[in-house]
């Protein structure tokens, strides 16, 4: 696994309607909530650790509330569940948004869980002020093509997904990661297969697989009421651009960007990345949403936070920030008076709590 952001996560669970099944979710970070739809590999307590996934929370968690979930199935949440369908999948995300106690907030969607979030916007049109999809798709690869071989092309994936993904062996799982990450390095190709393994079982895996994939979503999405921003890696070889634009041509307030690469998931690594953290932070500027605590804070208030809480001292934040050591003094006092806090210790331990301190924290 890689190397710990420093972000504390404190998991909890919930129960989702229907069924009871326990729902493991995380709350991290200060600022406005964005909450992230649940993906179908999935596990709290190694996608923060893991290279290809704690970007996300450490770009957003400096800045926003951010909240994240295990669907059924997956993770710490509970594993041997008889339901997989869709609307059981949809009925999880409620209880986490109600068991988080968020009355309006953004929601995050990357690649399959965007279903998941498109059904939730429409049907609960008053709580979700933005909403964000990468590598969407409104309908499913096996409703895109009448053509009988494209199904049994995607039922075979689901087939090899359901006897060979929990096996020592890589080989399934790499032909997965080689169409979701072709840009990768070999140690994010190890920290996919540790972090899938750890996820799902080979059978949760193959059954959220055969539902994502025969889904047709438009209809959620044409019902969409909040801004939406679309964005879509441009040579994204497992869900085709034109997928992702068709989504956005779907929703009445989309705003659609290409993103500048090849890999489904973005990976820290790439330009594209921050890229699109930048298209993120524009479309939900944690300051115009009235953060409560470090959304207070001017843009050259975080920067001096987030120094500090790398451990830097007044004059070498000045020396970094091109600041005299006066101005440095200054800042740091309206600092403590914004949040409220007594002393340098203080602020570092809640800063760090929040993500900064991070390499990703102020990345944009």
């Amino acid at each position: 696994m890689g190397t710990t952001t420093g972000l504390r996560q404190r998991v909890r669970f919930c129960t989702s309607a229907g069924d009871g099944v326990r729902i493991a979710f995380a709350q991290r970070g200060n600022g406005p909530p964005i909450v992230k739809s649940g993906n179908s590999l999935s596990h709290l307590d190694f996608e923060k650790d893991s290279t290809v996934w704690r970007h996300y929370a450490a770009a957003l968690t400096g800045h926003y509330t951010y909240v994240n979930y295990d669907p059924r199935g997956c993770g710490l949440s509970d594993r041997d569940v008889g339901d997989m369908s869709f609307e059981a999948s949809l009925r999880d995300l409620e209880a986490v948004v109600d068991a988080a106690k968020l009355e309006r907030f953004s929601l995050l969607a990357l690649c399959g869980g965007s279903a998941v979030a498109l059904a939730y916007a429409a049907k609960h049109p008053d709580r979700v002020s933005h909403l964000m999809i990468h590598g969407g798709y409104a309908m499913g690869p096996m409703r895109r093509s009448a053509a009988p071989h494209v199904r049994e092309v995607y039922e075979s994936i689901a087939k090899l997904v359901e006897f060979g993904w929990e096996l020592v062996s890589p080989a399934i799982r790499q032909m997965i990661a080689l169409q979701f990450l072709p840009d990768a390095t070999p140690e994010h190709y190890r920290a996919f297969h540790e972090f899938a393994r750890a996820s799902v079982s080979s059978s949760s895996f193959a059954s959220r697989f055969r539902t994502l994939y025969d889904l047709d979503v438009g209809e959620f999405a044409r019902k969409v009421t909040c801004p939406t921003l679309v964005t879509h890696s441009m040579n994204d070889p497992w869900v085709p651009m034109e997928e992702g634009r068709f989504l956005a041509s779907l929703i009445p307030q989309a705003q659609f960007v290409p993103i500048r690469s090849q890999n489904h998931l973005l990976l820290e690594h790439e330009s594209s990345w921050r890229q699109w953290i930048e298209e993120i932070r524009a479309f939900i500027p944690a300051e115009a949403a009235g953060s409560p605590i470090f959304g207070e804070l001017t843009r050259r208030e975080r920067e001096l936070v987030d120094l500090m809480a790398r451990g830097l001292s007044n004059m070498e934040i000045a020396a970094e920030l091109a600041l005299s050591r006066k101005t440095v003094k200054n800042y740091i006092t309206s600092v403590f008076a914004k949040l409220e806090v007594d002393s340098r210790a203080q602020l570092i331990v809640r800063a760090r709590e929040a993500g900064f301190g991070s390499p990703q924290a102020l990345a944009s």
